[in-house]
């Protein structure tokens, strides 16, 4: 794979590699500090990649993973200062940005999981069309245990992938599961050998970018019917709990590893 520099680099050790391997682009999440949480900074420099390859012919497919043996811890909250429900609406439409362009845009993705697959890593890794998943591989939602609900289109995207009642146990109860438990309800698509999981999701990315593209972008774009109204709806509700005394006790609670008590306020 060929590396792509990017024009501007990215603050506090983040990095998002952009490499080539023929016609895959392939997009690494690199931030040790939080374990590769999906920060404001590393959303829209994602989101600006992912733009660029819509108009790139000659990029037929994308694959998305993490370093260092995880995929995604999540949001990162010592970044998730909001002061006003505008201000929440506007960190919404920001990272809503490279959601629409995974679910919606032309080129076939697949995510490969390696680790932890948290919260905003969860919801990453369900907007791609597959999901590869290493058998060290485990997946959390865990909004509500910091006053907040899942977002980032995760409230659509995973019940079409497990069914409604499933979605609820992982969503509100916070359910830890495995990656055996994931493959067997359809969460992800395919358990591999630890460390193997980015080699079989390249060898299904080039599969993909092999196919008729227009078929692909179409297919693409009917599984995602119902996902733009999904957004909206989570972009104000998102926006208000945001504000919330709950969320504020969460988020203070999760940087002080302690238990959270919250009061419905």
């Amino acid at each position: 794979m060929s590396d792509t520099p990017s024009k501007t680099p990215l603050p506090d050790g983040m990095v998002l590699h952009a490499a080539r391997a023929g016609a895959v682009l392939v997009l690494t999440l690199d931030y040790p500090a939080r374990r590769n949480a999906l920060a404001v900074p590393l959303r829209d420099r994602m989101a600006d990649v992912l733009e660029a390859a819509e108009g790139d012919p000659a990029i037929r497919a994308v694959v998305v993973t993490g370093a260092s043996g995880t995929f995604c811890s999540g949001g990162d909250l010592s970044g998730m200062e909001v002061e006003n429900a505008l201000g929440g609406r506007e960190r919404l439409r920001r990272a809503h940005r490279s959601i629409r362009l995974l679910a919606t845009g032309s080129k076939p993705v697949v995510a490969a999981v390696e680790g932890w697959c948290v919260g905003a890593g969860l919801s990453l890794a369900c907007a791609c069309d597959l999901i590869v998943a290493a058998e060290d591989a485990r997946f959390m939602a865990g909004f509500g245990k910091v006053g907040l609900m899942a977002d980032l289109g995760l409230p659509f995207t995973l019940p079409a992938r497990v069914g409604a009642g499933r979605a609820r146990r992982i969503l509100m109860l916070h359910e830890q599961v495995t990656a055996a438990e994931a493959e067997r309800i359809g969460l992800v698509e395919e358990v591999v050998h630890r460390g193997e999981a980015l080699p079989r999701a390249l060898e299904r990315a080039r599969y993909l970018a092999e196919q008729a593209p227009a078929p692909m972008a179409l297919t693409k774009s009917m599984l995602a019917a119902g996902l733009e109204a999904a957004l909206e709806a989570e972009r104000h509700f998102q926006a208000t709990l945001f504000l919330s005394a709950d969320h504020q006790e969460g988020r203070a609670a999760f940087l002080e590893k302690r238990p959270a008590r919250f009061t419905g306020s």
